[in-house]
């Protein structure tokens, strides 16, 4: 072999190697997108979780969203205020103090309580039952109960019970939302987590029809939303259902669960709000 055309094999394709960087570098620096340093400390301090909940693709997109002005500090409800004055202090801006939030399951049709209209022998998931005839229940507005909320929840904060329902595992909850967008009944819900009365039914349908259906069904006869069922107001019916406004001054609607006919409103237990209200 001839030592000199190794010796020129190589010095050529160094020089070849060279250039080329020298080349690469001119076209990053003249054409690359800089990247503001916020978006890094941003998503350093968050949780990670990649749930959606802020509206964004994953944690960098909603760090890049901040950064820009696109998203409010307190977008993140994983990381709730904690990492809201994190994310304030590094943007400069005064962050304002959240409610802290909480899912909870709108519907008390287990199986006790609630009548099947034919047996189910389809795909275990509500989003494909909930397809066919309006599934399986009675009530085409009840749970379905096949957990796709529970496989969505990516904190391990829910799981079904023996009787067939969802339960919350509040001290996990972040209020992420990624099993109200699951559950294709929209019968999870989040409400704020110092409330410890919610309605657990969304039918709207009426009287005997929603009897026969589920022994704990809203019947939509509106004694919760009356003075004498409620006097302290707050709740207005939308048709035949009553919707709660957790922000009327003053409200307490212990009063509607002990006037509801039907049992349709739920008390979350005391000791899991008294955390919430202390925190």
């Amino acid at each position: 072999m001839d030592l000199t055309a190794l010796v020129y094999a190589v010095i050529c394709l160094g020089a070849l190697g060279l250039g080329f960087g020298f080349a690469l570098g001119v076209v990053a620096k003249k054409f690359g997108i800089e990247v503001d340093p916020k978006v890094a400390e941003i998503q350093d301090n968050l949780p990670g979780a990649n749930c959606g909940a802020c509206g964004f693709p994953g944690c960098s997109g909603y760090a890049e969203a901040v950064a820009t002005g696109k998203a409010p500090v307190t977008g993140c409800t994983p990381g709730g205020d904690p990492v809201a004055a994190i994310i304030s202090k590094i943007m400069g801006v005064a962050a304002e103090g959240t409610r802290k939030m909480m899912a909870v399951v709108r519907c008390q049709g287990d199986h006790e309580r609630a009548v099947d209209a034919y047996t189910y022998y389809g795909v275990p998931r509500c989003s494909v039952a909930a397809g066919l005839d309006s599934g399986h229940k009675a009530c085409t507005y009840g749970c379905l109960g096949f957990g796709d909320c529970v496989e969505a929840c990516p904190f391990d904060a829910l799981f079904m019970s023996a009787a067939g329902l969802p339960v919350v595992v509040e001290e996990k909850c972040t209020a992420c939302g990624a099993c109200v967008r699951a559950c294709p009944r929209d019968i999870i819900a989040l409400i704020p987590a110092d409330e410890s009365v919610y309605l657990g039914c969304v039918n709207r349908g009426r009287g005997k029809a929603v009897k026969d259906a589920c022994r704990v069904g809203c019947i939509g006869c509106s004694i919760c939303a009356k003075e004498k069922g409620n006097p302290r107001g707050g709740i207005e019916m939308d048709d035949a259902l009553p919707v709660l406004d957790f922000d009327h001054p003053g409200h307490d609607f212990s009063d509607a669960l002990r006037a509801c006919p039907q049992s349709s409103f739920v008390r979350r237990l005391p000791a899991a709000v008294e955390v919430q209200k202390a925190s």
